[in-house]
């Protein structure tokens, strides 16, 4: 058997830490909700300043603080599973361990400090080299991932990280991820999830997009007006089932599916046709029948469009048996973002092990253009297995099968992965760019930079293997800094203008996941497709994840993306770092992987290995790299 169990649970939301972060209510009562007005938000100039806050005293491991909020949350439930871990085994440490941890908005807490510490500067304000550089170092989507690992002694190299920045789908793919590292036999215990932390940044950016409520979220029923945003982080602890060493199982992961909608950078597919094909493909992986799946968590922002597409994909999968119970649980304690899948997971986990169909929170008549099975209050009903659904910006879908019981599921084998092409560009001609790919200048014009390089790198591939050859691949994307000089220029705005002045445009750039999705838009790669950023390095990151994907099936080609800005706040940035002599430029690298060898560059190992501490950064590392491996295949092959 194949399923990935989970052998320790950490968890922390507005509903408190530990089993009570993600519990799935009593029988017979209704859905608990702890919503409320935040006064923080409020006087951010927040026009519906609604949250879900953790709890403010959080228990953390022994001499340890925080600054970043989300580093905190990270850290607690991080440090519950450690706990846990210490207890049932003991020389856990020593084995070969995976790390993949999904967020959001990562350090945006940290950045925000940043751009505004920035700006007083240049308006002369004095600062010591040793403040600019502690700014510096929180400023980086990892930095809460760096933090909370280095307070649970986990830092070491030989660990396997990975840093998913994939907005709301990004814990539910990083358990997926885990699932596929336990296929393969590359690690033996995989510690996955995700956190994230209410900011006025994002709560701006959802609020100019219309995308939050009034009052309270609604899903599924006729007048719903959006979701609040929440905050939390969820850990789970996995192995294969021959390794569980008589420890506990709380539910077993037994499928991963993902998939791209390729239709708009934040609007869903209408059709639900993207979030439909990954939950087939995690229902086919886990070799269950759809009548086997009693629950369904849904991934529910209460926003007219989701709650209709994510209706159809859900009718889709279920048309020919009884409808799930459909579980909205962030109606209960906010969209936690990055943390919502795995949240969301845990309280469909919970539900199975305890017999409980959980009720919906909202009020109001269901919608018939939405129209799901909600229960108004929880019922004792026997459920064996559960279907997890999330969808984020750039048109990413990832959905998890939760089970109770072992499934049988058949073990996936690896295969071999290769290399096809690649290109890399270190600038941007709208012009040629738009006739490359077919889109109006204009609208190439209103893309954020790191966009417009990413989309050249990939039209450029494009022109070597054809642009046929791209359509149905996957991708992934991988940075140094990411977003940070996009996102230094929303957060300006907001500060110079309050938050009901800004462009609604200029948010979705914001997100890391953003490049990949409009790249997916112009070439159709419906695949799966997320960015990573665990290090300044992350163009290695991206290709190793990209190779893990093709390698267990779960695409048969991938395009890997890295790609930099190198802005003035990223310069400055490293400048005020142990990072400031590596090389970095403006730029981005794309090159092809795919599962046959013919007219293959290289084979590319999954298991690749590099230092974060050395070496050049982000599109510049991933050059590096293929380099080395086209020139040993070269080799070889003359051998």
């Amino acid at each position: 058997m194949s399923d990935a169990c989970v052998i320790a649970v950490g968890a922390v939301s507005a509903l408190g830490v530990g089993p009570s972060a993600y519990h799935a209510g009593d029988v017979g009562a209704p859905a608990r909700v702890v919503l409320a007005r935040d006064e923080e938000l409020a006087r951010a100039g927040l026009a519906r300043p609604f949250a879900a806050r953790a709890p403010g005293a959080l228990p953390l491991p022994a001499g340890t603080a925080f600054e970043d909020p989300a580093a905190a949350l990270l850290a607690c439930a991080l440090g519950q599973i450690v706990c846990s871990l210490d207890e049932t085994r003991p020389d856990w440490r020593n084995e070969r361990l995976g790390i993949a941890v999904g967020t959001s908005s990562g350090g945006m807490i940290g950045a925000t400090r940043w751009f505004a510490a920035r700006e007083a500067w240049a308006r002369g304000e004095a600062a010591r080299e040793d403040e600019r550089a502690a700014l510096a170092r929180r400023a980086t989507y990892f930095a809460p991932f760096d933090e909370a690992l280095a307070a649970a002694d986990l830092s070491s190299p030989n660990v396997r990280r990975v840093h998913l920045v994939a907005a709301c789908a990004a814990s539910t793919l990083a358990i997926g991820l885990g699932l596929r590292w336990l296929d393969r036999g590359a690690c033996d215990l995989v510690i996955a999830g995700g956190y994230d932390a209410v900011s006025g940044f994002v709560a701006t950016g959802f609020e100019v997009l219309r995308a939050t409520t009034a009052s309270r979220p609604r899903p599924f029923r006729v007048g719903r007006d959006g979701m609040s945003l929440g905050e939390g982080a969820g850990l789970v602890a996995l192995v294969r089932e021959p390794h569980t060493r008589g420890a506990s199982v709380f539910v077993r992961v037994a499928g991963f599916g993902a998939s791209t909608d390729a239709v708009h950078i934040t609007a869903p597919d209408r059709t639900g046709d993207g979030l439909a094909r990954a939950g087939a493909a995690a229902i086919a992986d886990s070799g269950l029948a759809p009548a086997s799946i009693g629950l369904v968590s849904a991934h529910a922002t209460a926003t007219p469009f989701n709650d209709a597409m994510e209706s159809r994909a859900i009718a889709r999968l279920f048309e020919a048996v009884p409808a799930p119970v459909v579980h909205p649980f962030k109606a209960q304690i906010g969209h936690t973002l990055g943390a919502a899948g795995v949240l969301e997971s845990l309280a469909a986990a919970d539900a199975l092990r305890r017999g409980i169909a959980p009720a919906a929170a909202g009020e109001g008549e269901l919608d018939p253009d939405a129209a799901v099975a909600l229960l108004d209050h929880a019922e004792a009903r026997p459920l064996d297995a559960a279907l997890k659904l999330s969808a984020a910006f750039g048109g990413a879908n990832a959905a998890l099968v939760l089970t109770r019981a072992p499934s049988g599921r058949a073990p996936r084998r690896a295969r071999p992965v290769y290399l096809h092409a690649h290109a890399a560009i270190t600038s941007v001609d709208l012009v040629e760019l738009s006739a490359l790919t077919g889109v109006a200048r204009d609208r190439l014009a209103r893309l954020d930079p790191l966009c417009r390089l990413g989309m050249r790198a990939v039209a450029e591939l494009a022109r070597v293997v054809g642009r046929e050859a791209l359509a149905g691949a996957g991708i992934v994307a991988g940075h140094a800094l990411a977003t940070l000089d996009t996102n230094e220029r929303f957060d300006a705005r907001r500060r110079a203008r309050g938050p009901g002045a800004v462009d609604p445009r200029l948010f979705p750039a914001t997100s890391p996941n953003a490049v990949a999705g409009e790249c997916a838009i112009v070439y159709q790669l419906r695949g799966p497709s997320f960015a990573v950023n665990a290090g300044l390095d992350g163009g290695t990151e991206a290709l190793s994840v990209g190779a893990e994907l093709v390698a267990m099936g779960d695409a048969d080609r991938v395009v890997v993306l890295a790609v930099d800005e190198a802005g003035p706040a990223a310069r400055d940035l490293l400048s005020c770092t142990s990072a400031a002599g590596r090389a970095y430029a403006e730029g981005a690298m794309a090159v092809l992987l795919g599962a046959s060898a013919e007219n293959a560059l290289a084979s590319i190992d999954p298991d690749i290995t590099s230092d974060p501490d050395a070496g050049p950064l982000g599109h510049l590392a991933l050059q590096a790299i293929v380099l080395d491996f086209v020139t040993k295949w070269r080799s070889a092959c003359r051998g």
